[in-house]
């Protein structure tokens, strides 16, 4: 497993460090760098390049949606994660419009942070599943809503969606993923509360509905 380099951006030193003991007990994640405000997360971003940045919304002078909006301009290579206590649906779409690739409530688990950073480091977009709860209940009130149900999933949501739906137990899904099992049970946790299904037969009728799988399958 690589090295995943993270800088953490909050102007509140207390918050800093405990998010900082969260991200140091994650096997794989390195602190690079820490800034208390935009401009200093810049500096880091430019002179460290770390793959991700991981800041808080409400900062001194440039905030982190707008940072974020220089950081996909001028870094791309750097990927970032909103980490906020607020999770209304105008704060994560203005996010997400500036660049951001993850949105993070800041009473979420170590577990779902670890989620997080590494689906934003393949390139996948990550919000925490209250979060997405509102964007899903957004999503199926709009017209595409019948178009495409799988659409608020990210990719690995849908492969472990596929693979459940297919039959396999969490160990055969572990192995084939080359993951962990509790990580499997992490993503089928984090799974329905994103649907709103409670149990693993109602996530087969989605996936067949929607067309993951035949139905025969």
């Amino acid at each position: 497993m690589n090295t995943l380099r993270v800088l953490l951006a909050d102007d509140h030193a207390l918050v800093r460090s405990g998010i900082r003991l969260l991200l140091q007990s994650i096997i794989g994640v390195q602190v690079v760098a820490e800034a208390e405000n935009s401009q200093q997360a810049l500096e880091c971003i430019e002179k460290l390049r770390p793959d991700v940045a991981l800041m808080d919304i409400s900062m001194p002078g440039c905030n982190g949606i707008d940072t974020a909006a220089h950081i996909r301009t001028y870094f791309p290579q750097t990927r970032v994660v909103i980490l906020s206590m607020h999770a209304g649906v105008e704060y994560v779409s203005q996010a997400l419009r500036s660049g951001a690739s993850g949105y993070v409530l800041k009473d979420s688990t170590p577990v779902e942070l670890d989620l997080a950073l590494r689906a934003v480091a393949r390139g996948e977009i990550y919000l925490s599943p209250r979060v997405s709860e509102v964007v899903v209940e957004k999503y199926v009130r709009s017209e595409d809503a019948g178009r495409d149900p799988l659409g608020v999933l990210t990719p690995r949501q849908r492969e472990i969606l596929r693979l459940i739906a297919e039959g396999q137990s969490t160990k055969q899904m572990a192995a084939q993923l080359d993951v962990s099992v509790k990580t499997v049970e992490t993503h089928r946790a984090l799974l329905m509360e994103r649907l709103g299904i409670r149990d693993l037969a109602g996530l087969v009728r989605f996936a067949v509905r929607a067309g993951l799988v035949p139905l025969d399958s």
